[in-house]
């Protein structure tokens, strides 16, 4: 069996936009109504939620027959967590508080085998469809999809280190601790922080490298997707199933009184 290719890399690389659903809900089935409802990437999310390594298999499992690609997001740059979900069969990652290039290449070098990197070997896993995959320990590098985030002013600092990093794939701007950064906690729409997201997304594709974002704002969508912004995020799962219940519910107390 070849490598699998990775769609989602090959997008990026060519500069197509993506749209994207940010997944938190720790289940196969809502994960397989999503990836068919025409997202280009959905991101499992293990920083923000109660998901570890082990529940991000079935999940990728649910998304596989679908044209969607799956994104993974541990909770730190671990080289540890981020071993597990390449063996679990990630192909793409989102690595979250990366404030420099040394940290950037850290998150690299956890995705590659010896001599390029620290990553550990182990040959029957589903990255490797249980030892079937040819000669995975030397190409796997190929389709593993490199991202971080950057979410910090200090960070913003280093954008242009950080994307001249070899095996850097892309640079995530992540607003909500962006605005805690810059003194605006919950406030991840604040003038300021959106002037400064604008100019972080033209900073990265300046430098060559897609952008991405996630935002519940639609102001703030268009802004980035205005400036560059090429993978971007327009919604959370329990955040649109959260928000659709309750005007469902709002709408029919309405009608009853």
């Amino acid at each position: 069996m070849d490598l699998p290719k990775n769609a989602f890399k090959a997008a990026l690389k060519a500069g197509q936009k993506q749209i994207g659903m940010w997944v938190s809900i720790p289940d196969s089935g809502v994960v397989e109504l999503l990836a068919g409802c025409g997202y280009d990437w959905l991101l499992i999310d293990t920083e923000h939620s109660a998901m570890g390594a082990v529940e991000t298999l079935p999940l990728m499992q649910a998304a596989a027959p679908y044209p969607v690609s799956t994104v993974v997001r541990p909770g730190w740059n671990d080289a540890v967590e981020i071993k597990k979900l390449l063996d679990c069969g990630a192909q793409s990652l989102l690595i979250p508080y990366v404030q420099n290039a040394d940290e950037a290449a850290a998150a690299v070098a956890a995705t590659r085998y010896p001599p390029h990197g620290i990553r550990g070997m182990a040959g029957t896993t589903r990255a490797t469809r249980y030892g079937a995959v040819r000669d995975y320990a030397t190409r796997a590098h190929e389709e593993i999809c490199l991202l971080v985030q950057v979410e910090t002013a200090e960070a913003l600092d280093q954008i242009e280190a950080i994307a001249a990093v070899e095996g850097v794939d892309g640079i995530f701007i992540g607003p909500a601790d962006l605005a805690a950064s810059m003194g605006y906690p919950g406030q991840g729409s604040h003038p300021e922080v959106k002037a400064a997201v604008v100019d972080a997304v033209k900073r990265i594709t300046a430098a060559g490298l897609p952008a991405g974002f996630l935002s519940l704002d639609p102001v703030m969508l268009d802004a980035v997707n205005a400036a560059g912004g090429t993978f971007i995020a327009v919604d959370v799962d329990m955040v649109l199933l959260r928000r659709e219940a309750t005007a469902k519910a709002a709408q029919w107390r309405d009608k009853i009184g």
